[in-house]
């Protein structure tokens, strides 16, 4: 019988899918500092990113079979480590591209109707001072024409740029793996309407360089914005991570925040999650969410049942 630990939570969709199949299916938390205790009993474990499965945990499972990841990146996990001892390391780039999209595109949004600084003063100053809060944020502006510099093309990056394209946005995408994707827009409700664009990716440099807003959708935590990148961006920039926190330098960022150079950010992700910065969390300039990209209704199911399905179907020939 396969026993299964989900150990950071799954749509109640996936966890039917695969009790359906027979399998022992395991929701209850084990704290990191306990699951080598625990762990080895089990045949699959599923997290997020929250609970790390390195070298030293892998070596007490002799019983482990799959490693499942429910979203993108794998940087918790080391995955080559495990497939050499014959642990098969599966995750769900598919079922969350959309959501993180739509978070990118709503901070986006955030930033150029200054809708942070709104949202926090609001409350606050309303009744005493709309007038003076509606003359201070009159000053707006809208995307159509700007330029969206797209860091990492793969199926989140070409999510966005679908959206951008739509609004009427210029996208500079960027990807050392890929040379073009053709992104074509369907209007919902209308399968035979169709207007596909081709879109090549240009140079690191050149995007720096052009792009209003920059958006960051790389694998692994490793900084890809820094001081250096940051001198060759236009002024006034907006810079966009719903990746991973260490993508962007974050003393750099404060550091182009506080001169004007970015004219401001939108984080989704920190460097020390989930303990972010003071002086991150108190600067004006930034709109925050609290890494909530795959949170959506949606994604989640999606991403449930696209665990299931390729954990049933590892399992499935031995059956």
């Amino acid at each position: 019988m396969v026993k299964i630990l989900v150990n950071d939570g799954i749509h109640p969709d996936g966890q039917l899918l695969l009790e359906e199949a027979n399998y022992i299916v395991d929701t209850d938390k084990v704290p990191q500092n306990d699951l080598p205790k625990v762990l080895p009993q089990y045949d699959v474990i599923i997290v997020r990113s929250a609970t790390k499965v390195r070298k030293e945990l892998i070596d007490l499972c002799p019983n482990l079979k799959v490693i499942a990841r429910g979203g993108v990146g794998l940087d918790n996990i080391d995955v080559e480590y495990a497939k050499s001892k014959g642990i098969t390391v599966i995750n769900t780039p598919a079922a969350s591209s959309q959501a993180v999209a739509e978070l990118a595109m709503g901070h986006i949004f955030t930033l150029t109707r200054n809708l942070h600084h709104l949202n926090r003063r609001m409350p606050t100053e309303g009744l005493e001072n709309f007038k003076t809060l509606k003359s201070s944020y009159a000053k707006g502006f809208q995307i159509k024409g700007k330029t969206l510099g797209i860091l990492g093309f793969g199926r989140i990056g070409q999510s966005l740029a679908k959206m951008a394209i739509g609004l009427g946005m210029n996208v500079l995408a960027v990807d050392p793996f890929i040379e073009n994707a053709t992104i074509c827009l369907s209007p919902y409700g209308y399968d035979k309407i169709n207007f596909c664009i081709k879109v090549n990716t240009v140079s690191f440099d050149d995007m720096l360089k052009k792009s209003d807003f920059i958006s960051i959708h790389v694998p692994g935590d490793q900084s890809v914005i820094g001081k250096a990148e940051i001198a060759k961006m236009k002024q006034g920039v907006f810079l966009i991570n719903t990746s991973r926190g260490g993508s962007i330098n974050e003393d750099d960022l404060l550091e182009g925040l506080n001169s004007g150079k970015v004219a401001g950010a939108a984080l989704d992700v920190f460097s020390n999650e989930p303990t972010p910065r003071k002086d991150l969390l108190s600067h004006p300039n930034i709109s925050f969410s609290s890494h909530i990209g795959a949170e959506t209704l949606e994604a989640q199911a999606n991403i449930g049942l696209e665990l299931a399905d390729k954990i049933i179907a590892f399992y499935g020939d031995d059956l």
